[in-house]
């Protein structure tokens, strides 16, 4: 089988045979065109064992596993996305009522910064960017970006510290 013509004819013979049992058996959804072109390629790399007799078998049966290889592999990702992510957390319920009301206390702090501050801090911890990008972004100085963002932690610092208990 390892000869071009023997090849090309097995696959001018064959192809079309094998895309339309491919076709009634699993139907259009699952591709026959690729699961063919696939299963002559592991034919090509394994011409030397392939018997020109036994090719069409081989074809067949080569195709017909890929088929269901696929199948499986589509069964499995639409039970991964059936699968809805559980609600458990590894964290314990106090830790989870504290992280809730940390978060409620950092939104509650950063509305009570001036807007200057708010935007300059989001724009540096948020966004990523750095002194210069802001400063050229709201047109002030480096030195103004910088006591704006220092300010601003210093104000978030003392209304976000947690209460040690």
């Amino acid at each position: 089988m390892c000869q071009e013509r023997a090849f090309h004819d097995l696959f001018n013979t064959a192809a079309k045979d094998l895309h339309d049992y491919l076709y009634y058996k699993y139907g259009a959804d699952n591709h026959p065109q690729d699961i063919v072109q696939t299963a002559f390629q592991k034919l090509w790399e394994n011409c030397r064992d392939v018997l020109p007799g036994k090719a069409r078998s081989f074809l067949f049966t080569v195709a017909n596993n890929e088929m269901l290889n696929s199948i499986a592999r589509q069964k499995t990702v639409l039970n991964y996305r059936l699968e809805k992510p559980g609600d458990q957390t590894n964290e314990t319920p106090e830790f989870l009522l504290e992280e809730k009301e940390y978060h409620d206390r950092l939104q509650k702090a950063l509305a009570e910064l001036t807007e200057d501050q708010r935007v300059t801090f989001l724009l540096n911890r948020v966004e990523g960017k750095k002194h210069q990008e802001i400063a050229d972004m709201l047109g002030i100085s480096r030195k103004a970006v910088e006591k704006r963002i220092y300010t601003a932690l210093n104000i978030l610092r003392k209304k976000v510290e947690l209460p040690y208990i």
